[in-house]
């Protein structure tokens, strides 16, 4: 299976949920900050993905899977013995789709790409940090009492991690979130998501 991916894109928490779960991926790095958009052997990207972004899986038989939130579930599926997602039939796995998609259109998409592109305009940017700080305060409340999104971890927190990794260079401050940071640290030390981060540059 190969992994396309761009530094500091969130096909980070693809591949920390890929190593999470034991499952072997092929690194195939594409450069997402010029267009048109390569991969390292000089192929056009848009021949991989015509959404033009990352990450996209790749399995040995050419089918390809889009979609971070989507490819996460699937992983997670192919070694449901590590326990990074509920059972598919369980309430508790709706619940997880609640936070995935919370963190994809709540977070993600304010993020990106409003904070990444100056051209929006400071007035956009603070509008949208602002909405950011409204929706983590939710996830501060959150894990108040839970170490994790769903209480044990889970494919969700591999996913925020990988979204407020952008903070600084955002310039979302998370100072008022100390339940958030300790979690960070907490994600941040365990031992797939160390290697994710050393190899995903």
């Amino acid at each position: 299976m190969k992994l396309y991916y761009g530094v500091n894109a969130c096909s980070l928490a693809v591949l920390i949920t890929a190593l999470e779960a034991d499952i072997p991926v092929e690194l195939v790095k594409v450069d997402i900050y010029h267009s048109p958009h390569t991969t390292a052997d000089g192929r056009d990207y848009s021949e991989v993905n015509p959404k033009l972004y990352v990450p996209i899986l790749e399995f040995s038989d050419g089918r390809r899977l889009s979609e971070v939130a989507v490819q996460l579930q699937y992983l997670a599926d192919q070694a449901q013995e590590y326990g990074l997602a509920p059972d598919r039939l369980s309430d508790d796995r709706y619940r997880l789709q609640e936070w995935l998609n919370y963190i994809s259109s709540e977070l993600h998409k304010s993020f990106s790409p409003w904070l990444f592109h100056s051209e929006v305009g400071q007035p956009a940017q603070e509008a949208a940090r602002n909405k950011i700080a409204f929706r983590l305060r939710l996830i501060e409340e959150r894990l108040r009492d839970h170490q994790y999104l769903m209480g044990g971890y889970t494919i969700a927190d591999a996913y925020l991690f990988t979204i407020l990794a952008w903070s600084a260079f955002a310039k979302v401050p998370l100072d008022e979130f100390p339940n958030i940071r300790t979690w960070q640290a907490r994600v941040g030390a365990r031992p797939a998501v160390v290697e994710a981060l050393r190899r995903h540059v």
